[in-house]
């Protein structure tokens, strides 16, 4: 009985990690978009459905490291990690710019200098690097998401503990 009351404690604790709520529901919301952008990848469209889940499985790691350099740095900043259970707007922006700014250099390495991969004729490009509109969208969309999901949850686990 106690290892289960230990356990859920611990549980408790962890879910209340920003870095925790960040990273799960980072990755929850990327790996939806990164299935629904697929047909504006070359290839993706054509690849074997394992390799084509290992790929989009990839590149929401890839988001979710985003999304938590984004976090740390906005927390630099706000000098408080728990900045995402009440952001301000400047904290909130900054979030969204990070997001945007590791978007833009990391899409035009993969598709200008390493060719790692390339869009396909159905990916609207956005001046002035050529980025894809479907990843800057998704770091507009997803992070106040993220945002979002993170306060619910916070709340969820107060009104849990006052039970």
């Amino acid at each position: 009985m106690v290892s289960d009351t230990q356990d859920m404690a611990r549980a408790r604790s962890l879910a209340e990690l920003p870095e925790f709520n960040i990273a799960v529901f980072s990755f929850l919301l990327h790996f939806v978009w990164e299935f629904l952008q697929a047909p504006t990848y070359a290839g993706m469209a054509e690849m074997k459905h394992w390799d084509g889940i290992k790929l989009c499985t990839s590149a929401t790691f890839g988001d979710v490291g985003f999304a938590l350099v984004a976090f740390w740095m906005t927390s630099l900043v706000a000098r408080s990690r728990m900045w995402i259970f009440n952001p301000t707007m400047l904290q909130f922006l900054l979030f969204l710019a990070v997001g945007i700014g590791l978007t833009v250099g990391f899409e035009y390495f993969y598709t200008n200098i390493s060719l790692r991969w390339t869009y396909s004729e159905l990916m609207p490009l956005v001046p002035p690097f050529g980025t894809g509109l479907s990843p800057l969208l998704q770091w507009a969309i997803i992070p106040p998401l993220v945002l979002w999901f993170s306060r619910r949850q916070r709340r969820h686990l107060e009104n849990g503990a006052q039970s």
